[in-house]
Order: structure tokens, then C-alpha cells, then sequence
């Protein structure tokens, strides 16, 4: 850990700007993908679908024509947003060791006996409230597989939707085996970010947001936070 990690600063500029710039992007996605979907709200696998075909999933949606325009628009635009931030993001984490660092689990946080203590603390409702210094093993995996999973599968079963894109890589096709296939599980991962999402925000709520919130907007630790790292500190002499 840099001094400056072991300091006030408790999130560095450039992961509170790509932070932000992700969530704004992924509510757009979010509702405009909504708006899409209700043009055809039934999943397949394959290459083809319709709405008197047989759907491997029927979701209880009413079919609503009238939103795709707008909602085609404003999701492409916000998908190369998030895609652009997120290389951004990965690249800078990369030259940073920020991955590294504070993603990848410790050698004691995958010991069984510390993921089963992790797990009940979050089954019976319990955070380790804001003055965490660093991610539980839970929260890792989970930031590991949007970052690494999937957001590049939604980036990738996105571009197997664009009869454009598979026109020049056909390869697209062979690898999800459709373009109904690719929408399908383009619809899973998002809703598992979508799932991802609902979690993070309730452990904000359940862990003091204020404190955490200070810590994602201007970047500074809550004054309450000071007597958690003196603790490790003298634990650590």
C-alpha cells in the first residue's frame, strides 16, 4: 500500500471520474436497453426469432413498438461511452497496479474459514461499515467479474447483434452460436449487472453513505475512518 493509499485519500481522481462516468452510462444503457427489449420481449437460441416463434424465455412484458427509435439511439451511444471509459479504467488500473493491488484477493481472504466469515456477515445483513480500508474478498470477485467477464461479454454480444459487425467478423456467429443466441445472453449479463448494481448500492446505504460517498465524490476518508487504520497500523508493529 502507497502512502498516499495509507493517507486521506481514500479513491484517486481517476477512479472517481471513471466510476461515475460507468454508472451515468450503465443508467442509459440500462433504460434505453428496457426500451429496446420491449420490441420483442421474448429470448431465443440460434440465429433466429420472432414473436410467434417458440422462446426459450417469455418475459411478462407487453410488446411496445413505439420506444426502439430513440432507445436504439441512445443505447449505442452510451454502450461505446462505457466501453471507452471501462478500457480507460482497465488500462490505467493496469499502469497503476490498481488491479493488482486492490482487486485481486489476498492470500488470507481466500482462506475458507475468512469467504465463510464474509458470507455470513453478508447473509445475516452485516457490512463492515465505513471504516473498511479495503474490499472484502466477496466484493473483489465481484468487481473482478464485471470487470473482466462481463463487461466484455456484453461488449461482445452487443457487437453480434450489429448485422454490420458480423458482417465483417462472422466469426461472432460461430462464437455464441446466433444472433438470437448473442441477445440472449447479452440480456443475462445485463441483468446480472443490473443485480450487481442493486447490491451495491444497498451496502452503500447499509455501510454509511455519507462517509463512502465522500469517499467516491471528492475523494477524502471520513474523519471516523482514522482510528480503523491507527488500529492496523499498531497491529501491524
Amino acid at each position: 500500500m502507497t502512502g498516499r493509499e495509507d493517507g486521506r485519500i481514500r479513491h484517486p481522481a481517476w477512479v472517481r471520474a471513471t466510476h461515475w462516468i460507468n454508472a451515468a452510462a450503465f443508467v442509459a444503457l440500462a433504460v434505453s436497453g428496457t426500451a429496446i427489449l420491449l420490441a420483442l420481449p421474448r429470448l431465443f437460441w440460434g440465429e433466429t426469432g420472432a414473436l410467434d416463434a417458440p422462446a426459450w424465455i417469455a418475459l411478462p412484458l407487453p410488446v411496445n413498438l413505439e420506444q426502439t427509435g430513440w432507445g436504439r439511439n441512445i443505447h449505442f451511444l452510451a454502450a461505446w461511452i462505457f466501453v471507452l471509459n471501462g478500457l480507460l479504467y482497465l488500462a490505467w488500473s493496469l499502469a497503476t497496479r490498481h488491479l493488482s493491488r486492490r482487486l485481486l484477493p489476498d492470500a488470507d481472504q481466500v482462506r475458507p474459514a475468512h469467504i465463510a466469515g464474509t458470507v455470513r456477515e453478508h447473509l445475516h445483513l452485516r457490512g463492515p461499515g465505513p471504516t473498511q480500508t479495503r474490499y472484502n474478498v466477496l466484493q473483489k470477485l465481484a468487481y473482478l467479474a464485471v470487470v473482466l467477464v462481463l463487461s466484455p461479454l456484453m461488449l461482445l454480444t452487443g457487437l453480434t447483434m450489429s448485422p454490420g459487425v458480423t458482417t465483417a467478423i462472422p466469426e461472432l456467429f460461430d462464437l455464441f452460436g446466433g444472433r438470437q443466441s448473442a441477445r440472449t445472453l447479452h440480456f443475462l449479463c445485463a441483468s446480472l449487472l443490473v443485480a450487481f448494481l442493486a447490491v451495491h448500492v444497498w451496502q452503500v446505504l447499509a455501510n454509511g453513505p455519507a462517509a463512502l460517498m465522500r469517499g467516491m465524490t471528492i475523494g477524502r476518508r471520513a474523519p471516523a475512518a482514522e482510528p480503523a487504520r491507527r488500529h492496523e497500523r499498531e497491529a501491524k508493529r
